[in-house]
């Protein structure tokens, strides 16, 4: 990394007694947090290299647990290495733009040197060109809509940037109508399911990883082409489980100052369950929104499970 001031240090140098929640507006087509116009034609322009690599999701899919995964991954297994920044820094977020002075994504990628490792929450019709054209590999994780509703609802409740999510109930409806910032997440789910078949992606599922995370750790080195022996695959195992990343200030967010994000509403990584939205759908909500779910799927080959 050059000389640019990392995220980290820059959010300890920068404090604020009050925080906005940002507002939604519509680029190309999707709703993203407002900040995000202020970088969006550099973003769609972005010129990656052709070693790059992008991992990608739906928000609240699980996108953390996979970045800490494949930076083990490429790491072999080296814990060391993998404690030498916050996740944020050691994998930039492509699109996002904080409010000056916090560095954007596009200033963390500049100065990360090649090969580079960058998140992105976009949807499969957004990501820059360069990366297609480039051949670069792409990993993304899907989860079920249930959960991933529950997880992005507690998540907008606990980040002070976030738009205000309402109620619980207001939440479903603002969720199935694509309402929230990303979009649509039937849309995103099956946008990068179709590209998968166009381009080097690997697609892989949280309720997969939850059920299997070896087998699945397994996939994700062969894509990248690592061998790794049975003690670092048992390694990475162990330190990217939830229990242990839960506790791990460079993978859990508590190093993001609570003026942004509020631990007394809920952690960054609060459950990390298959089946937790039994927990807060009421059986009509569940009733609606398996309607929305056939609905929306109906026109693909991608299923998901929403339970173990």
């Amino acid at each position: 990394m050059n000389s640019t001031m990392s995220l980290n240090e820059a959010l300890k140098n920068h404090q604020r007694d009050k925080v906005e929640r940002l507002k939604l507006v519509t680029l190309d087509g999707v709703p993203f947090l407002d900040l995000t116009q202020l970088n969006w034609e550099n973003v769609k322009n972005f010129h990656c290299h052709p070693d790059d690599l992008l991992i990608a999701s739906y928000p609240k899919a699980g996108t953390t647990w996979l970045q800490e995964i494949t930076d083990m991954v490429l790491n072999d297994g080296d814990l060391e290495k993998c404690r030498r920044a916050p996740i944020y820094d050691r994998i930039p977020f492509l699109e996002i733009v904080e409010p000056k002075p916090l560095p954007s994504g596009l200033d963390q990628i500049a100065a990360l040197t090649p090969p580079r490792v960058i998140k992105t929450h976009l949807p499969f019709q957004l990501v820059p060109k360069s990366f297609w054209e480039q051949d670069c590999k792409a990993i993304y994780i899907a989860r079920n809509g249930k959960d991933n509703l529950v997880s992005y609802y507690h998540f907008d409740l606990m980040n002070k940037e976030q738009p205000d999510p309402g109620t619980w109930e207001q939440y479903i409806m603002k969720f199935m109508a694509g309402n929230v910032a990303w979009g649509s997440w039937s849309d995103h789910v099956k946008g990068w399911w179709s590209g998968k078949d166009k381009h080097q992606i690997l697609y892989l599922f949280y309720e997969d990883m939850k059920e299997n995370p070896k087998r699945e750790i397994c996939k994700l080195s062969q894509f990248l082409g690592k061998d790794l022996n049975e003690d670092i695959l048992d390694r990475i195992v162990n330190h990217t489980s939830f229990e242990v990343m839960k506790e791990n200030p460079m993978a859990n967010y508590s190093t993001i100052p609570t003026f942004l994000f509020d631990p007394k509403v809920s952690s960054f990584m609060r459950k990390g369950k298959v089946g937790n939205w039994k927990e807060h759908f009421t059986v009509a909500q569940n009733e609606i929104f398996d309607e929305y779910y056939h609905q929306k799927m109906a026109d693909t080959s991608l299923t998901f499970r929403f339970q173990l």
